[in-house]
C-alpha cells in the first residue's frame, strides 16, 4: 500500500491467496510408487515445510512470532506459525509451543498469523494401474494489513517441481480513508501475473479468468515443455525403449491436460 494513501484506523482489506501445484512423477512398479512416496515425506517433512513458510512470512514482509512443527509416523507432518505484521523483538518469542504428539494424518501445515493466516497441505497419490504418480500442494495465505501474499509467488513457484500451478486471488472488505470515504483494493492488479517473473511465465501456458469488479483474480498455469529425465523416478530416459518414451510421454501429457483442464480424456 502506497504511503500516500492516510487511513481512518486499522487496514481492514483481507488479501486471501490460494496456491495450488502438482508435481508428476512416472512410477511404474508398486516398488517405485512406494519410494516416491517415501521421497516425498522426506523432502517435504517438517523442516522443509517449515522453511518453505518462514521464507513465505518474509517474503510477504511479516515476523515469524512462534513455530510448532511435528512429523508423524508413518508419514506426514505438520507446522504451525504464529507471526505478526510488525517486526518482533527476540525475547518476546515463545517456544513453548514446540512439541507434538505422533498421529498417522497426512501431511499438513497450518500457519497463524496476527489478525491473519497461512496453512500448507500436501496430498501424494498414484494410479492404480497406469504408472502415473502426483503430488498435490495447497498453500492458502490469507493477510490484514499492508502485507501482500502475492509477494511470494514467485518463492513459492520456485520452491516446488510445478508442474500444474492454480492460483486463485481475492480482496475482501473495505478500509477507510482519514476523511471516512471507502477503499475496497489498496494495490494495482489487472492479473496475478502481474506478480510472476516474466522468465518464469514464459514456462508455462497460462488462463486467466477475472472479475475485476469483484476483486477476484484466477490464473492457472501447465509446463509448456516436457523433459522425460524430470519425470522418471529410479531410472533415466537412455533405459527407456524409443516406442515405451513414446508411451511415457502420452501418459504424462494426458495426466497434465486432465489436471489443467479439470476433466478425463481417455474414458
Amino acid at each position: 500500500m502506497s504511503n500516500k494513501l492516510a487511513l481512518y484506523g486499522f487496514n481492514n482489506l483481507t488479501k486471501s491467496l490460494s496456491f495450488n501445484i502438482y508435481d508428476i512423477c512416472v512410477t511404474e512398479t508398486e516398488a517405485e510408487r512406494k519410494d516416491y512416496i517415501d521421497y516425498i515425506d522426506e523432502v517435504y517433512n517438517s523442516e522443509r515445510l517449515t522453511d518453505i513458510l518462514v521464507n513465505v512470512v518474509k517474503k510477504i514482509g511479516a515476523s515469524v512470532l512462534n513455530i510448532s512443527k511435528q512429523d508423524y509416523v508413518p508419514q506426514g507432518a505438520s507446522v504451525t506459525i504464529l507471526i505478526s505484521e510488525e517486526e518482533v523483538p527476540l525475547y518476546a518469542i515463545d517456544d513453548s509451543c514446540n512439541a507434538g504428539v505422533l498421529t498417522p494424518i497426512n501431511k499438513t501445515v497450518v500457519a497463524h498469523l496476527d489478525k491473519s493466516h497461512i496453512t500448507v497441505h500436501t496430498y501424494p497419490e498414484s494410479h492404480p494401474e497406469k504408472g502415473i504418480s502426483t503430488f498435490r500442494v495447497d498453500i492458502d495465505v490469507s493477510t490484514c494489513g499492508e502485507v501482500s501474499p502475492l509477494n511470494a509467488l514467485d518463492f513459492l513457484i520456485d520452491s516446488f517441481d510445478s508442474d500444474i500451478i492454480t492460483v486463485d486471488y481475492r480482496v475482501r472488505g473495505f478500509t477507510r480513508l482519514e476523511n471516512g470515504t471507502k477503499v475496497f483494493k489498496d494495490h494495482k492488479i489487472s492479473s496475478i501475473q502481474d506478480y510472476i517473473e516474466q522468465d518464469t511465465i514464459n514456462q508455462y501456458n497460462i488462463i486467466d479468468v477475472n472479475v475485476y469488479q469483484e476483486n477476484i483474480f484466477h490464473s492457472k498455469m501447465m509446463l509448456k515443455e516436457l523433459d522425460l529425465n524430470k519425470y522418471l523416478f529410479g531410472k533415466r530416459e537412455d533405459d527407456v525403449s524409443p516406442i515405451h518414451k513414446e508411451e511415457l510421454i502420452k501418459q504424462l501429457e494426458n495426466e497434465m491436460k486432465e489436471i489443467f483442464y479439470g476433466r478425463n480424456f481417455d474414458e
